[in-house]
């Protein structure tokens, strides 16, 4: 696409030079010309009473040949000589008029005379001197020429051939890197792969790391992301966003991995303080995420995790919509998972009396918006995650991983 582009864009600008220098080429040859029939005929130098006499002589001569019309104006603009051909007498209604002549350089127009009919006019200041310009101005030559079929067609072909060579040397640049760019691709999409393949690895790994202390967190782990995965996609969230959602909710309890087992590991309630301790796992999972490049995402749902929608969560006692998006979802799949797994204190509770105690905890724990988006899929979230194994739940978020990562 791109070389197409540059074809069009390099074809359009060699039609345009390639044209003006045709016109440009016979412009300067009519320049030429005439400058030296008036030399000629002494028709510079426009002063004297024979001044007049000898431009009409000019003027004859140079129509004819390059010229279809010519005028010849004295100093002052006051024209002293014109002369035409049949077919300049035909055009010569149709040239623009303009005023005295007063202009200091060789220049020319096209003219659109109607039809295919198509004209140049030539504007020449004269004087005793076609290099030196800062001699006096002594008068004005003005030179129409219709331009002849033969010449137009042949002016077209040079410029279409100009168009055609630029458009397909683009194109052959393009062919010849073509091959190059795919393999540049393919190697930039394999090495991407490998990366995140090593993203999710290394993600795993420190979920693996928490599992050996915790017998439950595995499953859970992959069973919570992608639960919390689920809901996010229904409130919009995506690229960047969704992929530190999934990396924070998989990591979510990775600051457990500095918890004592006699805590992390006992089969009843904790005491206030062995929960003091067990709380501190927020602050050791952010330490462990952060500046950890791709995980730094996963801090908003390390680090929040805990906190509620009524302010009376912890670490921090964050209230409502100061709590990151990401931690507000993640809280209710997270609980929502609990309750229906078997734990080793506790039975896997139905989904009746599961969602009977989100919906309590609805505006104090949980917020209101994230819960009306999960009510409608809950039971269909809970029939699918019923009896499945850890692999199982690895192979569900798997997918939802490629799905936002790559």
């Amino acid at each position: 696409m791109v070389s197409m582009l540059l074809a069009v864009i390099a074809s359009t600008l060699a039609w345009y030079v390639a044209r003006e220098n045709a016109e440009e080429a016979i412009v300067l040859l009519a320049t030429e010309e005439s400058g030296r029939l008036l030399h000629h005929y002494d028709a510079i130098e426009l002063s004297g009473p024979q001044a007049a006499t000898r431009a009409q002589a000019a003027a004859h001569t140079i129509v004819g040949g390059l010229f279809d019309i010519a005028e010849i104006y004295g100093a002052q603009g006051n024209k002293l000589a014109e002369a035409l051909t049949q077919e300049g007498a035909q055009i010569e209604a149709r040239v623009p008029k303009h005023g005295a002549p007063a202009y200091r350089s060789a220049s020319y127009e096209n003219l659109q005379l109607g039809g295919t009919q198509w004209a140049i006019r030539v504007f020449v200041p004269l004087r005793n001197s076609v290099t030196d310009m800062r001699l006096p101005i002594t008068g004005y030559f003005e030179g129409v020429r219709l331009v002849p079929a033969w010449q137009s067609q042949q002016m077209m072909v040079s410029s279409l051939s100009a168009a055609l060579m630029a458009a397909l040397a683009a194109l052959l640049c393009g062919a010849a890197i073509f091959p190059v760019v795919v393999h540049l691709s393919r190697e930039n999409e394999r090495k991407t792969r490998e990366v995140l393949d090593s993203h999710i690895s290394m993600m795993e790994a420190l979920g693996r790391a928490i599992a050996k202390r915790d017998s439950d967190t595995g499953i859970h782990n992959y069973r919570v992301s992608w639960i919390a995965s689920g809901i996010a996609e229904r409130m919009g969230l995506k690229g960047s966003a969704m992929q530190s959602l999934i990396a924070g909710s998989f990591l979510h309890d990775v600051g457990k991995i500095g918890i004592p087992d006699a805590i992390l590991l006992k089969p009843g309630k904790l005491d206030e303080a062995e929960f003091s301790i067990m709380r501190t796992h927020v602050a050791q999972g952010e330490e462990i995420v952060t500046g950890m490049g791709w995980l730094d995402g996963a801090n908003a749902i390390v680090a929040g995790h805990h906190e509620k929608w009524n302010g009376a969560g912890y670490p921090r006692g964050l209230k409502g919509e100061d709590i990151p998006l990401a931690a507000r979802i993640f809280a209710v799949a997270d609980v929502f998972d609990a309750l229906c797994s078997k734990r080793p204190y506790k039975e896997a509770l139905s989904l009746e009396v599961a969602m009977a105690i989100l919906e309590k905890d609805t505006g104090s724990h949980f917020d209101p918006a994230v819960m009306a988006v999960f009510r409608p899929i809950a039971a269909a979230i809970h029939q699918r995650l019923q009896g499945i194994s850890e692999e199982e739940a690895r192979e569900l978020l798997e997918a939802r991983v490629h799905s936002h990562f790559d």
